[in-house]
């Protein structure tokens, strides 16, 4: 890539990093306050803003923090498998990623359903999924952490001679379940139970 071209994907790929971490901390704290207030319309609000952040910002920001972040690893001297720091953040990407995708489309969605058929004026039980979702949340925030640290630090070295064939084509799975989540996100379907 070109200094400028390499300059504008470094950008886009921090702003989508760090909009996903910070979408993130949103998540748990609107999750903590979903779980602890005995407001009823803090707790709609809650479960209702948490469905909305995850599918239009922490989705989509979590997609475009890969991409970038493969543009940027194959289109310099860092590559994918030449360093451990990059496998690990590409590999911790993909599993956070494949989580987020589940838990959008099940957890996070099934609590947003549960208040919306609440009776009105009744404080909307979610059950174990309150629980869930701050604990879901907590760890996200903590691997994107870890994340970001490798990006920053770069521990470790280079891999030597590359990994070997059958962890890349498992990474390459991988990215290929990404790759129909994400297709199904782009085409307005997902794993909801009401279609």
């Amino acid at each position: 890539m070109t200094p400028t071209l390499r300059k504008l994907n470094l950008t886009a790929h921090l702003s989508c990093s760090i909009g996903w971490l910070g979408a993130v901390a949103s998540f748990l704290v609107l999750s903590v306050a979903g779980l602890t207030s005995q407001n009823t319309g803090i707790v709609r609000s809650a479960y209702l803003s948490m469905n909305l952040i995850g599918q239009f910002i922490i989705v989509p920001l979590s997609l475009a923090a890969l991409l970038t972040g493969l543009i940027q690893s194959l289109g310099t001297h860092w590559g994918l498998f030449r360093h451990y720091w990059v496998s690990v953040k590409f590999v911790l990407t993909i599993l956070a990623i494949i989580i987020l995708l589940l838990h959008q489309f099940t957890a996070v969605e099934g609590a947003a359903r549960s208040v919306m058929g609440s009776t009105a004026g009744t404080l909307p039980e979610v059950g174990k999924l309150g629980t869930q979702l701050v604990t879901d949340a907590g760890a996200a925030l903590l691997v994107l952490l870890v994340i970001t640290a490798l990006g920053v630090f770069k521990p470790w070295g280079r891999t030597g001679d590359g990994f070997p064939l059958g962890l890349k084509v498992l990474l390459a799975l991988a990215g290929l379940l990404v790759a129909v989540f994400v297709i199904l996100h782009l085409t307005g379907h997902s794993l909801h139970s009401d279609h």
